[in-house]
């Protein structure tokens, strides 16, 4: 297991709460989607293997029946968690569509400012370029592969290591090295492929797959009816950036998803040494959106709570409490391994008290490190041929919503 601490970022955010857009150049009529080029670029035998195994894999989504109440319903078989075939399909059909969260304004809040990054297969890099437009695109190189950006900083333009050639921040090419002689060769088909990039608040979108350049509402399709929720009960971009860690957990990404969408249930009996702050889970309940599920005080749509705890679809947890955030974006590197990316912040009037900071990373990181522990030892538990699969709670809602989520996208 790996951990590391990024440098402290103490640049306060605007305070605005409306959704801001960019999309690929909408005059590239014959844009193509991440999956389309995939098929495009594969060949008939491989392709054909493709088939057969999410054929395998779907066979394993219809083990779990999401018509069934969670009183009576059993939850998704062990091996969901472990097949590789099963991970695919979740790639394909769950991450691969609609928005993704994968990063933070604060990151490419200046211009010709960069961050990389991969989800599955796919490398990509958002930057914003020399005039402030945020954008974002596949990372790799249209000569022979490379990647071009590496990490994160500040640049010009992407220059591949491999061969030299460069790119500006708008994705076009604009130095191809000893190609004197090369036939049929156009430097305005040889950019870097975009992708399609908005911002909800502090946070940054991407959608892999999306074809339309048009003005759609990011907050109601990333978040449905629960985008106004989450703006008006402090999920906003009034709060400082402060930090971000990043630590790899031996367990399936849906395991830890699962630990935050089961209610509160696991916290007297995981989180023993803090469990004198959580008097008031019972006074919390869940509500159910559409792609997001709210562990809260009752009427805190109403009363403008700054204590929930959202989980937002497929893969993106959000605690809310008090002047504090932190977010948990969850990577899956492999049937039984996952990445989360936390990024904390908190309200400007405190982020330069560095006892109060460092208290409350600290009390956080021990919180995380208990459902580290546990979550490995759930992982190896749905590898053991004694589980199959086992029941709700009532109070695990959110999970079971969670669950028929996935099998909604992974059967289409």
């Amino acid at each position: 297991m790996t951990t590391t601490w990024m440098n402290p970022i103490d640049h306060q955010f605007p305070n605005l709460t409306k959704i801001r857009i960019t999309y690929p150049n909408s005059r590239v009529k014959h844009a193509r989607s991440l999956k389309s080029l995939l098929i495009s670029n594969s060949h008939e035998p491989s392709h054909s293997l493709l088939q057969t195994s999410q054929q395998s894999a779907r066979s394993l989504v219809q083990k779990f029946n999401p018509k069934i109440p969670i009183e009576e319903a059993l939850t998704p078989p062990s091996s969901w968690y472990t097949s590789p075939d099963f991970l695919s399909l979740e790639f394909d059909q769950v991450f691969f569509t609609g928005w993704q969260a994968v990063g933070c304004t604060e990151q490419v809040q200046e211009a010709n400012s960069f961050f990389t990054g991969r989800l599955g297969n796919v490398e990509y890099v958002v930057c914003r370029d020399e005039n402030g437009e945020l954008r974002a695109f596949n990372n790799v190189c249209r000569h022979h592969a490379s990647l071009v950006a590496f990490g994160s900083g500040k640049g010009s333009c992407f220059t591949c290591p491999y061969h030299g050639w460069t790119y500006g921040l708008n994705g076009a090419l604009v130095k191809a090295t000893r190609i004197t002689g090369m036939k049929n060769f156009d430097v305005k088909e040889f950019g870097l492929i975009p992708l399609r990039v908005a911002v909800w608040g502090p946070f940054i979108l991407l959608n892999f797959e999306r074809e339309a350049f048009d003005d759609d509402d990011v907050g109601m399709e990333w978040l449905g009816s629960a985008s106004k929720i989450l703006s008006t009960n402090g999920v906003d971009t009034s709060l400082s950036y402060l930090c971000r860690r990043e630590h790899t957990i031996e367990c399936n990404w849906k395991v830890f998803c699962e630990n935050h969408t089961d209610g509160g249930y696991h916290a007297p009996f995981v989180h023993k040494d803090l469990a004198a702050s959580f008097d008031q889970l019972d006074s919390l309940s869940t509500t159910v959106y559409e792609k997001v599920s709210i562990l809260g005080p009752e009427n805190y749509d109403i009363l403008g709570s700054k204590f929930l705890y959202p989980f937002i679809y497929p893969n993106f947890v959000v605690n809310r409490y008090g002047p504090w955030m932190d977010t948990n974006l969850v990577l899956p590197l492999g049937p039984r391994r996952c990445k989360v990316v936390f990024d904390y912040f908190l309200d400007t009037s405190l982020k330069d008290d560095e006892a109060f900071v460092a208290k409350g990373l600290e009390d956080n990181w021990k919180l995380q490190m208990d459902d580290f522990v546990v979550c490995e030892a759930v992982q190896r538990g749905l590898e053991s041929p004694a589980y199959g699969s086992g029941r709700y709670a009532p109070i695990e809602k959110a999970m079971h919503h969670f669950h028929c989520l996935l099998y909604q996208n992974l059967m289409k």
